[in-house]
């Protein structure tokens, strides 16, 4: 039936047309493949932001921004960013009907805007989304401290308005490899983002943790690195390096990724998720995820610290980070 109330959009879904140039043949659409310009042991600049939601407990933004790329003849981006935003609602407290409860609950969702990837998304959960969120869970679960609220929930709902594509879209065309374990690769990057962002939401909601917990990842790749000339390490088959936070739009072939949720401050891993034929290289690329999370984890500090300075600024000296402490009145000595 109808809803006569408001205008239906269509039920294939619409996309706005992009004009491009016609490919000629596959040499000179292959020219136009990204690679990539950075260190294999550096990352992308990230960019973190809390208190961006002001009706949810706490909220951040976080962002990859991508290297610079030449001028392209067509108006397809050929790299993408990832952007995700955190809200954290709650503790609050369970309704009547739920059981009790001697820890706080949590729940954890992820969900992909409609336009966050090249193929459009749906509204309803599909099991990519699920599978996510129990991974952010996973992560979560050990940083918080549930016994400090008893009978009580909390909500985290990270959502991607721009995910990480699983390779070049001329792969379709040209004809690519998407790796060993086939596609997904994208994901990777997504959930150590969704770890990052979900660490600084919370600690912007004032839920007591244990330490900030950050993502990182890693990965093997088949491609030749132009600036990782040299860079054998143990258990690698020859043309494979390692790199940190890989781009699959960069590389011809993924071969395989591993994703860490790390606190770095107690030398804990919370999260472990290993894609593709690692081989003898499974413990260095381990490593190498959690190298990739202690590097993230210095924007987690610097945005908490930078919340924290913004809430609490009346009781911080001159703007500095002092602490001042409340204003305690001298004692008065009583005569006559």
């Amino acid at each position: 039936m109808t809803d006569r109330r408001r205008t239906n959009a269509p039920s294939g879904g619409t996309s706005a047309p992009v004009f491009v140039y016609p490919v000629k043949g596959a040499d000179s659409l292959a020219s136009q493949r990204p690679t990539r310009t950075r260190a294999p042991d550096e990352l992308r600049k990230i960019f973190l932001k809390t208190g961006l939601v002001p009706s949810a407990s706490g909220s951040a933004y976080l962002e990859l921004s991508p290297p610079s790329a030449p001028p392209s003849k067509t108006l397809r981006p050929s790299r993408t960013s990832l952007k995700l935003t955190c809200a954290v609602h709650g503790p609050k407290p369970l309704p009547r009907s739920a059981p009790f409860s001697p820890h706080l609950i949590l729940s954890t969702t992820v969900k992909f805007a409609p336009f966050a990837t090249r193929a459009r998304r749906g509204y309803i959960r599909d099991s990519t989304e699920r599978d996510l969120g129990v991974h952010l869970e996973t992560a979560l679960r050990g940083v918080v401290l549930g016994e400090r609220w008893p009978k009580s929930g909390v909500e985290v709902i990270v959502t991607v308005i721009e995910g990480e594509e699983d390779g070049w879209w001329g792969d379709s065309i040209v004809g690519g490899s998407s790796g060993a374990g086939g596609g997904g690769w994208g994901l990777m990057s997504v959930l150590a983002g969704a770890i990052t962002v979900a660490s600084a939401a919370i600690a912007d909601a004032g839920i007591d943790c244990v330490d900030l917990v950050s993502g990182g990842v890693a990965a093997v790749v088949r491609d030749v690195d132009p600036k990782g000339k040299g860079n054998t390490e143990e258990g690698l088959q020859e043309g494979e390096s390692l790199v940190l936070d890989p781009c699959p739009a960069e590389h011809k072939e993924m071969v395989a990724a591993c994703v860490v949720g790390y606190l770095a401050g107690r030398d804990e891993i919370t999260e472990v998720w290993m894609k593709g034929e690692a081989g003898g290289a499974s413990d260095v690329l381990l490593d190498k995820a959690v190298y990739a999370a202690v590097a993230s984890v210095s924007v987690v500090k610097e945005a908490v610290r930078e919340s924290v300075e913004q809430k609490y600024k009346d009781v911080l000296g001159g703007g500095k980070g002092v602490f001042r402490g409340p204003q305690v009145p001298k004692e008065v000595e009583m005569t006559g």
